[in-house]
């Protein structure tokens, strides 16, 4: 039995549907998603860790975690499209796990992108606690014709997206910023650092402003899209074409696999 679609919380017996909660009662902690297509997933056992370790540095997190995930894991569906996402919540006074399984948006291969119009992050290094500010961000950019925001520091130098990482291509060496930009550790940029790395592509790192970046190939990363290209920089630098795009697209499809077989751990529950 395939876990439905819908809200689930963690319970002492496991998985169990939720028939009816506000889904965005209670602060958001700590969050991780990735796509499975018919059963399929890139990069699960980096999210799993993620989680886990984001869960680790929040006071109250659950001594059963490490259990949950891996119960969700096995309950997902092997057919369809899904893309499912973990939860910490404040709940009641304390803290909930809860898995959405959540049908795949729309995703693209292109995209537009703007600079932030500022940085709201509170906790850089975690996903979760920022989201709904990161995705207003998102939003802010819109009436620009943007579809993701383009989070710069302090002194103006590339970070990351508001969902997405950041890699760009300065001629024949794959860039991502600086390790002292502190932002989310990317699954979906590792697994392409990691296979170029493999083939031999040169791997640097820089602190730069977006004007740097002119005439660079840029590719804008995350669970849900996998890779697309910035095909313009709203009142940004002038970007390079996506010639290398099928490249990492091949890359990201090389580094799928199966999910996690169900080893009798309890499953959803109505």
């Amino acid at each position: 039995m395939a876990a439905a679609e819908g809200l689930h919380a963690w319970t002492a017996d496991g998985w169990r549907a939720v028939d009816w909660c506000d889904p965005h009662e209670g602060r958001l902690l700590v969050a991780d998603s990735w796509r499975v297509v018919d059963g399929r997933a890139r990069g699960v056992e980096r999210h799993r860790e993620r989680f886990l370790r984001s869960l680790a540095a929040i006071a109250g997190t659950p001594t059963d975690a490490e259990a949950a995930v891996d119960a969700a894991l096995e309950s997902l569906p092997r057919a369809g499209d899904w893309f499912p996402r973990l939860e910490l919540r404040e709940r009641g006074g304390g803290t909930a796990l809860e898995l959405r399984v959540r049908p795949t948006p729309p995703t693209a291969s292109e995209v537009v992108v703007a600079t932030a119009p500022h940085d709201p992050r509170t906790q850089p290094l975690v996903k979760g606690p920022d989201l709904e500010a990161l995705q207003a961000l998102r939003v802010a950019v819109q009436p620009r014709g943007a579809g993701e925001a383009v989070i710069v520091d302090a002194q103006g130098r590339v970070v990351e997206g508001a969902y997405s990482a950041l890699l760009w291509w300065r001629g024949e060496t794959l860039v991502q910023p600086a390790a002292a930009l502190a932002r989310i550790p990317s699954v979906t940029a590792a697994l392409v650092l990691e296979a170029a790395r493999d083939e031999g592509v040169p791997i640097a790192s820089e602190s730069v402003e977006p004007e740097a970046l002119a005439g660079c190939e840029l590719w804008v990363l995350s669970a849900l899209h996998g890779l697309r290209v910035a095909t313009a920089w709203v009142d940004g630098p002038p970007l390079g074409e996506g010639a290398r795009a099928a490249r990492g697209r091949a890359w990201l499809a090389a580094a799928e696999r199966p999910l996690y077989p169900v080893r009798g751990t309890p499953l959803l529950g109505g």
